[in-house]
């Protein structure tokens, strides 16, 4: 399936592939065009469009295109809902809602200011979303297993850590 949204990517239009990819749609191709451009490509193309003006899968109220594709794909793994805390708090500029939207805008931009195109951001970006994913991950675990983790010394930590992952 063809996706679509605005070129020059950024926090949202780098995590929605992400996502899409992972828990959606495995083979989606995405397409990037000037914002004037997505729904003539949309009719071409036969695209979903994401993060653009009215569209079903963009932003409604305080909530960003990750949350929307979140909802509509009915995603309801832990720690993709912990993750879109911190893409929303990066894409809509609410930094104190999440300790690593910071990091996160700030890596995105990078990104893509050093990528040849969008395409080449995406790809980049994707290695730094299953990392977040995974620290998620090992957020939730922390949480539930504290007092076990407590008693353990690091190595133990990590290894008990790294298994639970792997579950």
């Amino acid at each position: 399936m063809k996706w679509v949204t605005r070129q020059y990517v950024h926090v949202d239009r780098t995590a929605c592939p992400w996502l899409i990819k992972k828990f959606v749609d495995p083979k989606a191709e995405f397409i990037f065009v000037p914002v004037e451009k997505i729904e003539e490509t949309v009719k071409k193309e036969k695209a979903i469009p994401y993060d653009a003006p009215g569209v079903e899968l963009g932003h409604h109220g305080d909530k960003c295109s990750f949350d929307a594709i979140v909802e509509k794909y009915n995603i309801r793994d832990p720690a993709v809902l912990k993750l879109a805390e911190i893409v929303r708090a990066a894409d809509t500029d609410k930094m104190e809602l999440a300790p690593e939207a910071a990091g996160l805008e700030a890596v995105m931009t990078g990104l893509g200011i050093v990528s040849k195109d969008d395409h080449e951001t995406i790809a980049k970006a994707s290695p730094v979303y299953d990392a977040f994913y995974t620290n998620c991950k090992l957020k939730l675990i922390r949480e539930k297993h504290r007092a076990e983790i407590e008693k353990m010394d690091r190595k133990q930590r990590r290894e008990f850590l790294i298994e639970k992952l792997m579950e």
